[in-house]
């Protein structure tokens, strides 16, 4: 029992380490597209904003980053997640903040948890959208000003530049292809549909 066991935890180890192995060329195009994604949305906030007033460049951005940039085979990377999960967790945050009463550790759970349902209501999960709605509800008076323009601006507005810069960047070289036809996720759901 116990050599079957340690033979198994060597199998795991092995996948685990060849899975989480990226060329170093996929270094360079993750990097450089994360750059100029979020250099794009700070230098617009630069032109439209005082130094002080960080809304354009919000947080989540920088996961959404790692997802778009890193991670491009996730189903979680694709364009209807970044932007369905964001859209739809920015205005959930927006109505969670509206409608509740100014008390953090009720909104910010509200939020963060209704993003989740309507994300997955919706298939557009995106695990930055959570961030969205968080920031949206405890951001201080700046956003929570804004109501839902909050959803046009920065959030629509940022994941379309991201999502700009990662169809360029992404589909530079012929192992990068983004979007993702045919991630594993949809070929399971599609032979489960056939059986």
């Amino acid at each position: 029992m116990g050599k079957r066991l340690r033979r198994q935890l060597r199998v795991y180890r092995y996948v685990f380490y060849k899975e989480t192995l990226v060329d170093p060329k996929e270094h360079f195009w993750s990097f450089a597209g994360a750059f100029v994604g979020i250099f794009l949305i700070a230098f617009l906030q630069s032109l439209n904003l005082p130094v002080s007033e960080n809304v354009f460049l919000i947080g989540s951005f920088g996961a959404s980053s790692v997802l778009v940039y890193g991670a491009i085979q996730s189903p979680l990377a694709q364009p209807r997640n970044l932007i369905g999960g964001h859209i739809v967790s920015a205005i959930v945050g927006v109505t969670v903040a509206q409608v509740l009463p100014d008390v953090i550790w009720i909104t910010a759970p509200s939020a963060v948890a209704l993003a989740i349902v309507v994300m997955q209501m919706t298939r557009t999960l995106h695990p930055p959208g959570g961030a969205t709605a968080l920031i949206a509800v405890s951001s201080g008076t700046k956003i929570a000003s804004m109501g839902y323009w909050y959803v046009l601006s920065p959030v629509l507005s940022g994941c379309l530049i991201l999502l700009a810069v990662a169809l360029v960047f992404n589909n530079m070289t012929a192992q990068r292809r983004y979007p993702v036809r045919q991630s594993r996720l949809h070929r399971v759901i599609r032979r489960r549909v056939k059986a």
